[in-house]
């Protein structure tokens, strides 16, 4: 239901420029339009993967792997593949909330999207460039020792 209430009001808020300022609402709309076009290859690969997973691996055994019983092991184990995923945010959260109905763990999760936000694997040839190797190294470091306190502090407030 918050759904329909949200595409209401940006619906109204659309309507409410467009009368405003037809010509600004139209080159909104086309760079609008363009971003989505250069978002969706890489959503519908995401979409497709995790679907896929999600298809082939039953709830028993993402549980098994990334669940609450799978411990440490599924904690790093999430961690690590945060590492080395490159996923936008607004795909990730969604990822993660399928991969909790299907069985994985708050703990697991926890560390999983905060590898994937903070922990840059696939872009430390760029951020070397600009930073130094050092300084790169340091801080995904940093931020791969930092999904552990997430996950932890998340298992301690969920429980």
């Amino acid at each position: 239901m918050d759904s329909y209430l949200l595409y209401v009001i940006t619906m109204v808020l659309l309507l409410l420029s467009f009368f405003k300022d037809r010509e600004k609402t139209r080159i909104a709309i086309k760079k609008g339009w363009k971003a989505f076009e250069n978002i969706l290859p890489e959503f519908l690969v995401v979409i497709l993967f995790v679907g896929a997973v999600l298809a082939v691996l039953d709830p028993q055994t993402i549980s098994k792997l990334i669940g609450e019983d799978s411990g440490l092991t599924g904690v790093v184990s999430a961690a690590l593949v945060g590492s080395v995923t490159l996923i936008p945010g607004f795909i990730a959260f969604p990822t993660a909330a399928l991969l909790l109905r299907a069985g994985a763990g708050y703990m697991q999760i926890g560390a999983f999207i905060s590898a994937l936000m903070m922990v840059g694997v696939v872009t430390m040839p760029v951020e070397i460039k600009y930073f130094g190797k050092k300084m790169t190294i340091l801080r995904n470091m940093m931020a791969f020792i930092f999904s552990f306190v997430v996950a932890f502090v998340i298992k301690k407030v969920m429980g």
